[in-house]
């Protein structure tokens, strides 16, 4: 113990004094929100203008699809598509006044704008449309929300008043944008100046190039690459934490991170360490080797493969992994969080004074509960060793 001692008497010499805020939040940039182009087509213009919009804004595009197909809603003077209107005004709070619609692939409550693209049915919202926005009215409140008309030649203020009755907890963008017949080929230049006058939703984003994880109480660090499904991450994270499960397949831990994220696929070569997304919602934590299309994400700190093996808990399915901003609270002296006090934790908070922070839990390295880590929790972290046996913290 006494050459322990006369050891860390010389590193702490050779330490920097300067403290380190580990209470400091990861900074905020405003960013706009992500957005929905929904849509409802008969003829094919509505489709025609949500192509042309999703030219100009970074937005996912969906379309509304009615269960009951090849449908004619021209025949006997658009006499089906009266019908329909007519079911539903004569109880519109009834959900089952609305024709069915299929099911879509985008949730709205992942989104933060919806703009929402309708014909125009006998002066009213084509039918299949009001459905789509009734089942999501819920959904829909508080969302930023901005319409797009097209007609033959009628005006949309009936349109706006049913929107405005479908969803009326919707936060308005600005004024709907109106494109009739004859307007549909200048489409492109009626939807730029619209668009400058929009009030998108913009999210805070926390600005941060790592995240931690922990499996079982244990935690590391994750470093990210800057990409768009990263600064996604990112930002759900600073809503909520995420946990997911994952099973093991021979070379990685795979699970869904219950929501989509913007990909950038790219044919790699993972190994150990590395962290990617699948398919746009499945986190791949690797322990071994695969080549495949994926996007990268970052990596995981680790000092040997049998570590990351055992904290990834390689081999094992139905693993609980949280993803968070912030490394979770550790007893003091548990400078790597692992879970005990040893002479690990010493020697991550040593290299920590010497700017290696791959193993450090700040929270447990802050081991004399002053703001900041310095040279006082190195001392603090000493006497505990000194003084008492490893101990099992949690």
């Amino acid at each position: 113990m006494k050459h322990f001692a006369f050891f860390v008497m010389i590193l702490m010499l050779c330490c920097c004094t300067e403290e380190i805020d580990v209470n400091a939040q990861p900074a905020q940039t405003p960013e706009t929100g992500r957005t929905l182009i929904a849509y409802y087509s008969y003829t094919g213009h509505c489709s025609q203008i949500a192509a042309t919009l999703a030219d100009f804004i970074d937005a996912d595009v969906v379309e509304v699809q009615t269960v009951a197909e090849n449908q004619d809603y021209n025949a006997n003077n658009y006499q089906l598509g009266r019908d329909l209107l007519n079911i539903i005004n004569a109880d519109p709070e009834n959900l089952d006044s609305y024709p069915a619609i299929k099911p879509v692939n985008k949730d709205v409550d992942e989104y933060d704008n919806i703009i929402f693209i309708t014909p125009l049915w006998h002066a009213q919202m084509a039918a299949p449309a009001q459905t789509y926005l009734f089942q999501n009215r819920a959904k829909l409140a508080g969302k930023h929300f901005g319409l797009i008309v097209s007609s033959h030649s009628s005006g949309i203020a009936t349109v706006v008043n049913n929107a405005h009755r479908l969803v009326p907890d919707a936060e308005w963008m600005g004024e709907s944008l109106w494109i009739n017949n004859s307007q549909h080929p200048n489409r492109a230049t009626l939807i730029e100046n619209w668009l400058e006058t929009l009030d998108f939703a913009v999210n805070e984003v926390p600005v941060t190039d790592k995240i931690y994880l922990t499996i079982d109480g244990r935690t590391k660090v994750m470093t990210l690459v800057d990409n768009a499904a990263t600064r996604e991450l990112v930002a759900a994270l600073g809503n909520a934490d995420i946990t997911a499960t994952v099973n093991d397949n021979d070379f990685e831990l795979w699970g869904d991170l219950g929501r989509t994220f913007t990909t950038s696929n790219e044919y790699m070569t993972c190994v150990a360490g590395d962290v990617v997304l699948y398919s746009s919602r499945y986190i791949c934590l690797f322990y071994g080797s695969n080549s495949y299309s994926y996007t990268r994400l970052g990596r995981i700190e680790y000092q040997s493969l049998d570590e990351l093996k055992n904290f990834l808990k390689a081999g094992q399915n139905n693993v609980q992994v949280t993803l968070s901003l912030n490394a979770p609270t550790a007893q003091a002296g548990d400078a790597d969080g692992n879970g005990y006090i040893n002479m690990d934790d010493l020697t991550a908070l040593i290299n920590y004074l010497l700017d290696d922070n791959s193993a450090i839990n700040p929270q447990g390295a802050n081991v004399d509960g002053v703001e900041g880590i310095g040279m006082d929790d190195l001392t603090a972290l000493i006497n505990i060793m000194l003084n008492e046996t490893p101990s099992h913290v949690y």
